[in-house]
């Protein structure tokens, strides 16, 4: 089972990007998306923007990312 998770796209340095992924920033490679802007949201697998994200798309998976998480927190 592969995850891949959207990330806001910060900066960009040539073919690498530094993107916000919960909080967290991590460069990634652009290999795969050339078109992407400051500003985008992408979908990211193992370090990879693999396509660019619509904002509201990416928004409902945000949400459904802390819900998940806030269950999980949870426990039993």
């Amino acid at each position: 089972m592969c995850l891949a998770v959207p990330a806001l796209v910060t900066s960009i340095d040539g073919i690498e990007a530094e993107a916000d992924i919960g909080g967290i920033r991590r460069r990634i490679s652009l290999w795969l998306t050339p078109e992407v802007r400051v500003g985008d949201y992408v979908l990211v697998h193992t370090g990879y923007a693999l396509n660019v994200l619509d904002q509201e798309e990416a928004a409902k998976t945000l949400q459904l990312f802390e819900e998940i998480g806030r269950v999980v927190g949870e426990g039993p």
